[in-house]
Order: structure tokens, then C-alpha cells, then sequence
């Protein structure tokens, strides 16, 4: 099984005839690293949400690590989630009054981890990230690219097979954002299938791939 995502016929309506995303078909494999591109209103948000299971599609199949989507049940797309997927946003969310390791550990709440183990592996991903020397910090004490660095510290501590980028350099510097960049190329040769979804073209054409949406649709893949 090479395709940790598959799409087929995947759309995504809403009330009122609204067509977010509009019968795609995509693939990505274990180990890729990938951007999805396009303006706003071109169904990024909305392919984000179907692939991170965090909605079910109106219409066509959206498989993940082997897993249809729709057959699962509440409980266990949770389960998937916390176990396969992690997510970081250009919004940082960080809990302004927790440690960076605090802040990370608390990613492995869902995942039923232990705490003396959501500790260890919250230190162990906060140095992955170059933080070692940030274990004890709070929000307030750290830059916008080290808060950055913490949210995918916490996306990644649980070892997911798919690692979600939702505008990851949004809200920081072009330096900031640029190691940023080097971080995600860093998980992806450790072995991890990073999916940046961007409208920043320059962004885009730093990755491997580029699959790029218009109007709900697949344009390149």
C-alpha cells in the first residue's frame, strides 16, 4: 500500500448549492512532501479538512492510511487523528500560561499517552525542532518563528504518518518562515509525508510537488 491519501470523486457541498471542493481525484504516497496551492475560495481549507479527517465528504471516497473516511465512526476518526495526523496552523495555539513542554505534551492527551511519557517525547520532538534550550518557556518568551517551531514540535511528537501545514509561514518574517521551511524538509527526510497547503506560489515551488486547486478542482497534481 503506497498511498497514505486517495481521493476519488471526493466533493464537498454545502447548503445554499455551494460546491467547495468538486469531484477530485488525487493520490499522494507514503513519504511525500507536497504543497497544495491555490487563491482564496479555491477549496484548500475544505481538501485540509476532508484529509484531516476532520469533515466527511457529500460525495466520492477519501481514504486515509488505508482508512474510508466515511465508514468510520466519530470515536474512531478521532482515534485516527490523534494516532496518524498531526496539524499546524498559521494561527500557533499555543495555551498562552503552559511551557513549550507542557504545550507539547498536551497534543498527546488524545492519544492516550501517559504523562511521563508525554514528557519525554514532548522534550525529545521540542529538540528536534532546535528548542532544547526552550523547554521551559512560555509563549510570550519566544519568537513567532520558535512558537511556530513548538506547534509543529507538538504536531509531530506523536510520530504521525501525515503531517498537515495550513499556512506554516503566514504569519511570520521571510527568516522566521524560511526555517520554518527547513524544518518541514528536515520531518520529511526523517520519513514523514508533509502536506503544505499555501496560496504563497513562491512557497509552493520550493516543494517537490505542487497540486494546485481552482474553483473546487484539481488543476495540476
Amino acid at each position: 500500500m503506497t498511498q497514505l491519501i486517495e481521493l476519488s470523486g471526493a466533493t464537498k457541498s454545502y447548503p445554499g448549492g455551494v460546491t467547495a471542493l468538486d469531484c477530485v481525484d488525487l493520490g499522494v504516497e507514503y513519504g511525500e512532501l507536497a504543497a497544495v496551492v491555490g487563491p482564496s475560495g479555491s477549496g484548500k481549507s475544505t481538501m485540509l479538512h476532508l484529509i484531516g479527517t476532520l469533515d466527511r465528504p457529500s460525495a466520492g471516497t477519501v481514504r486515509i492510511d488505508g482508512h474510508d473516511v466515511a465508514a468510520l465512526s466519530d470515536r474512531q476518526l478521532s482515534a485516527l487523528r490523534a494516532r496518524r495526523i498531526g496539524f499546524v496552523f498559521q494561527q500557533f495555539h499555543l495555551a498562552p500560561g503552559r511551557t513549550a513542554v507542557a504545550n507539547v505534551a498536551d497534543g498527546l492527551l488524545y492519544a492516550g499517552v501517559p504523562r511521563k511519557e508525554r514528557e519525554r517525547r514532548a522534550e525529545a520532538a521540542l529538540h528536534r525542532v532546535g528548542l532544547g534550550a526552550r523547554l521551559g518557556h512560555r509563549p510570550h518568551q519566544l519568537s513567532g518563528g520558535e512558537r511556530q517551531r513548538v506547534a509543529i514540535a507538538r504536531a509531530v511528537a506523536g510520530d504521525p504518518a501525515l503531517l498537515l501545514a495550513d499556512e506554516p509561514t503566514g504569519n511570520l518574517d521571510s527568516v522566521a518562515g524560511t526555517g520554518v521551511v527547513e524544518l518541514l524538509r528536515e520531518l520529511h527526510a526523517g520519513g514523514t509525508t508533509v502536506l503544505v497547503i499555501t496560496h504563497d506560489r513562491e512557497l509552493a515551488d520550493e516543494m517537490p510537488r505542487q497540486i494546485s486547486l481552482l474553483d473546487g478542482r484539481v488543476i495540476q497534481s
